[in-house]
């Protein structure tokens, strides 16, 4: 994974991200390409449902996160709105602590369609949630 594309590099992403949704879920840009995007996301008490595990939105915020940052890096953002239309995701194990790590990997790359699978681990390695983002590219109007 670089931490740069074109003028853009990971510390201008996650500066891009502060004081946003994508901040106030701890999420943090660790590295990208043209085909994938990392993120990690640490859990905290606010992250929880009522039974003291990572609540499912929070673990699919995250996945919608970093594929669509994934699409958002290689549009050209000055002609092209990039807007998630669809995420699928299935959680497979509760998480309570630590930190949570999201890989995006690209799938289908067209003119007006992204699509990205998502996995979602633990600090462990264990897999959590996996899911599916698709996102449309729009021109600008």
């Amino acid at each position: 994974m670089r931490e740069e594309i074109g003028h853009m590099s990971v510390k201008d992403l996650n500066k891009a991200c502060k004081g946003t949704f994508i901040n106030l879920l701890n999420i943090e840009f660790t590295g990208y390409s043209d085909t994938a995007v990392e993120a990690f996301m640490k859990i905290t008490p606010d992250l929880f449902q009522p039974m003291g595990v990572v609540h499912g939105g929070a673990l699919i915020s995250l996945a919608e996160t970093v594929g669509s940052a994934g699409s958002f890096l290689i549009v050209d953002s000055e002609k092209y709105n990039v807007l998630g239309s669809v995420v699928n995701s299935q959680h497979l194990a509760s998480a309570r602590e630590g930190t949570l790590h999201a890989v995006a990997r690209i799938v289908v790359k067209s003119d007006f369609k992204h699509v990205w699978d998502v996995e979602i681990k633990d600090d462990e390695g264990k897999l959590i949630s996996i899911s599916r983002v698709t996102n449309s590219v729009k021109p600008r109007k």
